[in-house]
């Protein structure tokens, strides 16, 4: 207790630190003061239907990562998702567009123009976004409350205008984070709409085994334990690495002599992050869209078919979701970590791996290494993945239980490790005491998209 008072002293002693610290917290306020104004014209009343729309299903992930705000219909209910989503083809176009290959390949100038482009199409996006939005808005208030949205061409394209400004204004926020205040802002600020369901989902758990005979307060704490237990887990998902070592040969300059020393490639068990259970949380919510365009009838052979895979708590869907989350795992690692070029450049630096050839040799045996370490990182991270299941099953409630494990966990776990980490580095720089005696804090040295 006493260190921990010391470090927040030594944290409020260092000006530039706390002005970030500052910084943050003032925008992440008008973040969160945003994600609580509706749209013109929509009454905040009506809007029942569509918070228990996003009760459950992938909306649930939307809301959670907009901080509720989808459920408000918020001026910022789109909140960064498209910019996500963006990311993510952009991604992927710089690994099959030599266009886009080569733009990575030219640096900060070439990182510029990815980034320009991303932002184009994230406003594409929400352009086509907004519209479907206010349509699914419309019919969850006529259906429940009775209540409609104002029609009209004016209504329509003011909102769209609205809701797209609001998720850009979101990305400008989180930009400013990134340069002005502590840890990386789109992360930071995904991360604060997962936490603003917290402490409702916590009290709502309480309340739940303290007036229902379902073991009360000792039931209460042991999924408290739990919890802790599972997020120790996803601590050592995001840490954990396997160290390649890698000799340098000796070369001589004049008179002075440079390499020899032996250094280390540390690969992450992880590699991958919580891109994998995004793409399959979004694959596996196509058998809810084939099921609704398909006939209603609990006969059809299309809802014979797909019901099974539209329950988030059914075994199927689980085990076709864990099988998922595996394979993308592997995709997303062969496309992020390229045993070839980090050959070449061992090579290119006159560095080798002890008792293997350079060249070929040696991306062979990066890979293999790779291979290895991914198999348990990717049924670890499928494991995490459909935690949240089995703490519905058990009882937990559905909001308490989405902290358990998934996306919402693997997020929490590594934007606060890397927020924790630029802070200990603030620290280190000022000769003051880390955050920890046992040794420095590692995050996931990258962002989560």
């Amino acid at each position: 207790m006493i260190r921990a008072i010391q470090t927040i002293k030594n944290i409020w002693k260092i000006q530039d630190l706390k002005s970030r610290i500052l910084i943050t917290l003032l925008l992440i306020t008008v973040y969160r003061f945003l994600a609580v104004v509706p749209l013109p014209g929509i009454d905040p009343a009506s809007l029942t239907a569509l918070e228990k729309q996003t009760a459950g299903g992938l909306l649930s992930l939307l809301d959670m990562f907009s901080g509720g705000a989808f459920s408000r219909a918020s001026i910022v209910a789109l909140g960064i998702m498209p910019y996500i989503s963006a990311s993510i083809v952009m991604q992927l176009l710089a690994i099959a567009v030599p266009y886009f290959q080569k733009l990575q390949r030219e640096g900060e100038s070439g990182r510029r123009k990815i980034n320009q482009y991303t932002r184009y199409l994230t406003v594409a996006i929400l352009i086509l976004q907004a519209p479907t939005y206010l349509v699914n808005l419309n019919v969850q208030m006529r259906q429940v409350s009775g209540a409609v949205i104002p029609s009209g061409f004016w209504f329509n394209f003011s909102s769209t205008v609205i809701l797209a400004a609001g998720s850009m204004f979101v990305l400008w926020l989180g930009e400013r984070i990134t340069d002005k205040g502590i840890g990386n802002g789109v992360s930071f600020i995904i991360m604060v709409g997962i936490l603003a369901r917290l402490p409702h989902a916590l009290f709502q758990e309480f309340v739940s085994r303290i007036s229902e005979s379902t073991g009360g307060l000792v039931m209460f704490l042991a999924e408290i334990a739990f919890l802790l237990f599972v997020i120790a887990g996803a601590i050592l998902l995001v840490q954990g690495t396997r160290r390649i070592p890698v000799q340098y040969a000796k070369q001589m300059v004049g008179n002075k002599q440079y390499g020899g020393a032996r250094q280390y490639i540390p690969l992450k068990v992880n590699a991958a992050n919580v891109m994998p259970i995004i793409f399959a949380q979004a694959i596996m919510f196509l058998p809810v869209t084939l099921i609704g365009f398909g006939s209603k009838s609990s006969d059809s052979l299309l809802v014979k078919i797909f019901a099974p895979l539209s329950d988030h708590y059914s075994l199927w869907y689980n085990i076709v979701f864990a099988i998922l989350i595996i394979l993308f795992t592997y995709f997303y690692t062969a496309i992020t970590i390229n045993p070839k070029q980090m050959a070449e450049d061992l090579k290119r630096n006159n560095g080798f791996i002890p008792g293997i050839k350079p060249g070929k040799k040696t991306a062979e045996y990066i890979d293999e290494i790779m291979s290895r370490i991914t198999f348990p990182g990717s049924l670890f991270l499928a494991a995490v993945a459909i935690l949240p299941a089995f703490a519905n099953i058990l009882g937990i409630k559905q909001e308490f239980a989405q902290f358990f494990g998934g996306t919402s966990l693997l997020i929490l776990v590594g934007v606060v490790l890397d927020t924790l980490q630029q802070v200990e580095s603030h620290l280190l720089m000022r000769h003051y005491d880390g955050l920890l005696k046992s040794g420095r804090i590692k995050g996931r040295s990258g962002q989560l998209y």
